[in-house]
């Protein structure tokens, strides 16, 4: 069976040959490329190389739309503005800039139906939340960056600058992380590296619950002050103030409750 493998490599055209690459000069165009090495059993090198690259741009609102009505069980997210700059005054470059995951709510749908009961969204305008990382659509509208995205991808409301103020919704549980590890059981240091991520903290807070058929909410299995067991790889990651680490995941991700 055929295997192709891609190494670092430079590929050199002339615009000459560019036709359908209009006004540009002729003169040399050089592409670079640098790819660690990939190895496809019996695919070609074609398009489906690469499925795996996505890129996501925010959809622009033209200026002659003045407002956005969310549908349904949606809510619109004005995004909070990304930090510039670090405590000490030192400017980021756009690569070094987290992403935020915070926002005001500034719209929201008529809400859900859930078998004979119609719910409300349970955020209010003007709500500072914070919600899942990769969750809804970005747009563009009157000047800034908005969110678009359903209720249940918000996952709680922060109405201070600290994390650990969260207060989570609906099935959310919100954990701090147990410190990991610094020395092996033989006694040798850890590095930062290969220190393994922790699974284990403790519940700092919890949601009302999911709602059920009858539109009820069902209490959570886990309360603020267990300590326990959660998926590795689950949830959102947060630093504190206090450089301490939180997550925060759906109950069904909590896997036990220590003792």
């Amino acid at each position: 069976m055929a295997t192709a493998q891609l190494t670092a490599f430079s590929i050199s055209v002339s615009a000459r040959n560019l036709s359908s690459f209009e006004g540009l000069r002729p003169s040399n165009v050089k592409f670079a490329s640098s790819f660690k090495p990939l190895v496809g059993v019996g695919l070609p090198l074609s398009r489906r190389s690469f499925q795996g690259l996505v890129v996501k741009a925010a959809t622009v609102v033209a200026p002659k739309y003045t407002s956005i009505t969310p549908l349904g069980d949606r809510v619109l997210v004005k995004i909070k503005t990304v930090e510039e700059k670090t405590e000490g005054g030192i400017l980021l470059p756009s690569s070094a800039q987290s992403k935020p995951q915070g926002g005001e709510v500034v719209a929201v749908g008529e809400g859900k139906t859930i078998g004979k009961a119609k719910l409300d969204i349970s955020v209010k305008t003007g709500t500072q939340v914070v919600y899942s990382k990769y969750a809804g659509t970005e747009v563009e509208f009157d000047g800034s960056s908005h969110l678009i995205l359903k209720e249940d991808d918000i996952v709680g409301i922060l109405e201070t600058d600290d994390i650990k103020d969260l207060k989570p919704l609906n099935d959310r549980v919100f954990i701090k992380v147990a410190e990991a590890e610094e020395k092996t059981a033989g006694g040798l240091l850890l590095t930062e590296a290969t220190k393994e991520k922790p699974s284990i903290g403790t519940v700092l807070a919890v949601g009302p619950g999911p709602l059920d058929e009858e539109g009820n909410r069902k209490a959570l299995s886990v309360s603020p002050g267990n300590t326990v067991l959660y998926s590795k790889y689950a949830g959102n990651d947060f630093k504190g103030s206090d450089g301490s680490n939180y997550i925060a995941l759906r109950a069904s991700d909590v896997m036990a409750i220590l003792s």
